[in-house]
C-alpha cells in the first residue's frame, strides 16, 4: 500500500498463507477477497432499501457464478 493509503486492484487486502502456494492460488484468493468486499456492499445497499432484496440476491448469484468460474480457470 502507498503513502496515501490507496490500493492497486492488483494489490491483496490480506496475505495468502497456505502450502500450496502458487501464482493462480493468489489470484483465486484476490477474487474471493473482491467477492466478498461487492456482497458486504450488496447487503449493505439492500440494508438501507437502496435495493431490494431479489435484486440483492440476483446480483450476489451473479458474483458466485463469476467466483466458481475464475476458481475453475485457476485451480486444477
Amino acid at each position: 500500500m502507498n503513502d496515501e493509503g490507496i490500493r492497486s486492484p492488483l494489490e491483496s487486502h490480506s496475505s495468502f498463507r497456505g502450502d500450496n502456494w502458487s501464482p493462480e492460488r493468489l489470484v483465486f484468493h484476490q477474487n474471493l477477497e473482491q467477492f466478498a468486499e461487492r456482497v458486504g456492499l450488496i447487503v449493505g445497499l439492500q440494508a438501507n432499501g437502496k435495493i431490494d432484496q431479489e435484486t440483492a440476491f440476483d446480483e450476489i448469484k451473479a458474483l458466485w457464478g463469476e467466483l466458481k468460474e475464475s476458481k475453475k480457470g485457476l485451480i486444477k
